[in-house]
Parts: C-alpha cells; structure tokens; sequence
C-alpha cells in the first residue's frame, strides 16, 4: 500500500482478532496496513503485544471497509467482529486451565510461519516457549515416573519418558485437545496443512506447557499434564510395555512376507542444533514405505518403523477386500 491517504477503521488489542479483521477485508478485495500508535503512518510501527493494534485502509475504501464490518458482526450476532473470550474458553476448558494473561496463550499458538510473514516485527513467534515447555515436560515426567515406578530400573524410567515426550506423543497429546484448530499460523504454512503436521503439533504442544508454567507457575503445568499423560503412564504398567519395538517388530513382519529387511536413511534434517527435527525413510528394497520424524535419529526411525507397519497392515487389508 503505497498511498498516504489512510483511515484507521478498526482497533483490538488481539493480534488474533487483527488477523481475522486483515483476512476478512482481504477476501473481498480491500488492502489493509496494520499500525500501531495514536496515529497511522507510511509505515507500521512495532506493536506493544499489550497494546492496540489499528487497521488502515485508503480514505475512499474506509466506508467500504467499515460496511463489510459491520456486516461481518450481524453475522457472528455480537459487537466484537471475533469473540475471542469465547475462541479461548473452548480450549482453556479443554485444558482445565485458565489463562490470567490471554496475550500469553496467543503467543503461545503463534508459529513463526505467522511472525515471518508480518512485515511490522509485532508479532513474536512460539519458539522461545517451546525451548522452556520442553524443559517443563521434561521435569514433570521424570517426576511422575519417579513416583510411579520405584522398582524400575534407570533404562525402564528413561525409555517411558522418550516415549511420554517424543513428537508423536506430543502430536497425540494436542489432537486430543484440539490444539491445531487454534495454532496461529501463517498462509503459507494453512495453505500446505500445517495444522496436521506431527512437528508444528508437537512444538505448539511444549509452547503452551510453557505458557501454563508462565502464567500460573509450575502446579497447573504439572496437573494439565498428569491428566493428559495419566492413561500412558498406567500403560507402562503393563508386562508387555517394553517389549513394543517398531524396528524390531516391522524386522519380523518383513521376514514372514519374505522381503529384504529395512534399512534407514536421514531424508532431511531441520531446525538449530538444540531444536533439530530428523526425517528418516524407512527403505525396503528399492522402495521408500514409509517417513517417520523425531527429534533424535532414534525416535525417527521407531516413528518410521510405525508407519512402515501401518502401511504394511493396510496393504493387507486391501489384499484380503479384493479376495
């Protein structure tokens, strides 16, 4: 927007509702600039998380604008274009936790495909959550497991735990609370399915453990996650626990069909040294059966050797429906 003729239409506080304000005027063909500060000017200014946050439109599409607005209101049937306090309860409920500091949880459900994508600089990715949440985690299972198996060995309590804290528990862990649909992210990562993808799950997951920590200190995190680990960790109670292996498991099943046994190999590695993310294909022959993904090598090859059997048992399934 190159025009110095602007017109604030619109004040919040929320980065969320601002977004929803941008994306509705955008759809129907209005350009936004999104300020901050008493005044708009030729360019956006950094935003105060805390404080207001204005969208400017040209003078001659301001009426427009305001229009589709209020429009926009009947349709919802409030005076807030979003309503947020109800957007947050649905999931505060879900967590069994609520948020003193609300812009505390929208920092912790912003990704930073969303940062990356304002041009202002006010909008602050989840990634530094992340980095506390896991230590959150980290903490608070190997506490549990402490308390809950005294006569397990060093190795058992550490294997529950990669297992408790791996992507695709944490993935698990925010599908059951609906945590995708309220992930802030930007186009570019809406458009390619971001909100099902096992890796941004699992970081939005450890942010908003640190978000609960932050916001109301280490109990509620402790008590959000006993709840939602509580059926795992009674799992690990059971004989067969330790004997579920997905390498060694897909090695056997791979035996009895009569096919070359798998091998590894690292398809891609992302993210800073004390974030990386691994992708390992699972290769059978000269085909690639499956990709799983984890933080270490190892817990990408199990979540590898997961898929590759899942694969496997749906391949079965189609043999047997076509006999």
């Amino acid at each position: 927007m190159t025009d110095s003729g602007l017109t604030v239409i619109f004040r919040t506080q929320s980065d969320i509702e601002a977004n929803v304000i941008e994306a509705l005027l955008d759809s129907h063909g209005v350009e936004t600039m999104r300020t901050a500060g008493p005044a708009p000017g030729l360019f956006p200014l950094a935003l105060n998380p805390l404080g207001e946050t204005q969208i400017a439109v040209r003078d001659h599409e301001a009426a427009e604008a305001e229009r589709i607005i209020d429009s926009h209101r009947e349709q919802v049937g409030g005076g807030m274009v979003v309503t947020l306090p109800q957007a947050f309860d649905a999931l505060e409920r879900r967590l069994g936790y609520h948020f003193r500091d609300r812009g505390l949880l929208e920092h912790a459900l912003t990704h930073r495909s969303k940062a990356h994508e304002d041009p202002s600089g006010g909008v602050t990715d989840n990634e530094s959550l992340e980095f506390l949440g896991d230590a959150v985690l980290g903490l608070v299972v190997s506490e549990a497991l402490f308390r809950a198996f005294p006569g397990y060995s060093e190795g058992q309590k550490s294997k529950i735990k990669a297992n408790l804290v791996s992507t695709v528990a944490l993935a698990e862990m925010a599908g059951s609370i609906g945590l995708g649909d309220h992930m802030i992210l930007g186009r570019g990562e809406e458009k390619t399915g971001g909100r099902l993808k096992h890796a941004l799950l699992a970081d939005t997951c450890e942010a908003l453990i640190a978000g609960i920590y932050l916001d109301g200190g280490l109990e509620p995190a402790r008590q959000f996650l006993l709840r939602e680990l509580a059926p795992d960790i009674e799992d690990a109670r059971q004989p067969e626990y330790f004997g579920r292996d997905h390498k060694s498991r897909l090695q056997e099943r791979l035996q009895g069909l009569g096919r070359p046994l798998p091998s590894y190999r690292i398809a891609s590695e992302i993210g800073p040294d004390h974030r990386k993310l691994f992708y390992v294909e699972v290769v059978v022959g000269e085909t690639v059966l499956a990709q799983g993904a984890g933080r270490t090598k190892k817990e990408a090859e199990q979540e590898g050797a997961r898929l590759a059997l899942a694969e496997i048992a749906k391949s079965d399934e189609r043999i047997t429906t076509n006999e």
